[in-house]
């Protein structure tokens, strides 16, 4: 029997929920964004009526304001999306307990077997969602998780798509292949080189070719294109691996010197390593990203010989990659810093040299850092080679940034 999954996708998340609530401002064009003063004057998203201006997610603000002058730009409230965000899984939860979040504002759920089809729980969740919350979604119903997702995708605001083994050649094929999940911008430009530009050529191209291009990636991409995924729709309950812990931020201005670069990496790795320090966790794996202002980017890793969960190891092995990598032939505009290679074996071996001893004196130094941190506020306790650049270092990347959806394929 096949299997019947949804995948729900609340429609402009952040703005209709933000025009949920400001009922003054919903019959103007909105977009959810960054403080453009602090440069992460970015849109996240925007309502229906912005859209018709040509505004795209990612867009600067400054760009989106020369298209829309009557632009309302709100901050965003996460607290109150995450609320909404469990609201809806609540009534995700009466049709089925193998539910699967892809971000805040998407779900799959796996229905097979139900008493009612899975157009009908379609149907009724999208009128649930509506009436309930305020908001709309959009459903598609398939036979798998990648054409449930392009489902939800191919017909908004508050629809239902099904794309069943009837007819998904017949939906799916023509499609742009970037419209498939995992079909990135780079991956779509190196497909459009060979002449592939549709996900019916993907499905029909040689899979020898594609792993060639892509490694295994390439069969994974045709299995895709030919409705053959089978990853299952984790349960609700389900725990989730962690593979890696990390920050990154956008620059209130560019940096232009190694001491900027170790100021903004020094709050980062402070962050990560108490990240760490909460879930127990100590890695043996730095990567440092790097994007400048020319938008070239590049992402580096460091092996560590033993696995570290204290900022300035973290730091380091950060400035390190940095300093072998970049020769400041433009100015810096972005940075981050995870650690991943979780190590939960290693014992710490004692050498003449008091290296053991020295780095448990700096996990209790930074342990206890983490604790007036959590009772006085981040910002009660810095190291004084942060005064001299406040405006590179008043950030709280632990508590101010988003955790982003865990990958689809952990």
């Amino acid at each position: 029997m096949d299997r019947t999954v949804l995948h729900v996708d609340c429609n402009k998340f952040y703005a209709s929920v933000e025009c949920l609530y400001r009922p003054e401002i919903r019959d103007k064009p909105v977009a959810v964004g960054g403080n453009p003063e602090t440069r992460h004057g970015i849109i996240l998203t925007k309502n229906e009526i912005a859209s018709k201006y040509g505004l795209t997610v990612g867009e600067p603000l400054w760009k989106a304001y020369q298209k829309c002058p009557d632009l309302v730009v709100v901050p965003p409230n996460y607290p109150l999306y995450l609320r909404f965000s469990r609201l809806c899984r609540k009534v995700y939860e009466d049709y089925s307990e193998y539910i699967e979040p892809f971000g805040l504002d998407e779900c799959w759920l796996d229905v097979t077997g139900n008493l009612q089809s899975g157009t009908e729980i379609a149907e009724e969740i999208r009128q649930r969602i509506k009436f309930e919350l305020g908001i709309t979604v959009s459903v598609g119903v398939s036979f798998n998780k990648i054409f449930a997702k392009l489902g939800s995708d191919y017909k908004k605001p508050d629809a239902v798509t099904v794309i069943n083994r009837e007819n998904y050649r017949e939906i799916a094929h023509p499609l742009p292949c970037g419209d498939l999940l995992f079909v990135g911008r780079s991956t779509e430009k190196t497909l459009h080189s060979y002449g592939i530009r549709t996900i019916g050529e993907l499905a029909e191209a040689d899979v020898r070719f594609l792993t060639k291009v892509f490694g295994k990636n390439g069969e994974t991409l045709h299995r895709f294109a030919n409705g053959l995924d089978d990853m299952p729709v984790k349960h609700k309950d389900a725990i989730r691996e962690i593979k890696s812990v990390g920050n990154s931020t956008t620059t209130p201005r560019d940096l232009t010197t190694d001491r900027e670069v170790c100021t903004t990496l020094r709050v980062l790795s402070e962050s990560v390593a108490a990240r760490l320090r909460e879930q127990g966790f100590k890695g043996r794996t730095v990567t440092l990203s790097v994007r400048d202002t020319g938008l070239y980017s590049f992402t580096r890793q460091k092996k560590l010989l033993r696995p570290t969960n204290l900022s300035t190891e973290i730091l380091d092995a950060g400035m390190e990659l940095f300093r072998a990598n970049y020769s400041w032939h433009a100015n810096i505009r972005s940075l981050g810093i995870s650690v991943s290679d979780f190590d939960f074996e290693y014992f710490e071996q004692y050498d003449l040299e008091g290296t053991a001893e020295h780095r448990e004196k700096i996990e209790k130094i930074e342990t206890t850092i983490d604790t007036l941190r959590r009772r006085f506020g981040h910002y009660c306790i810095q190291r004084a080679c942060q005064l001299e650049t406040k405006d590179l270092s008043e950030f709280n990347p632990k508590d101010e940034h988003i955790i982003h959806p865990i990958g689809y394929f952990s």
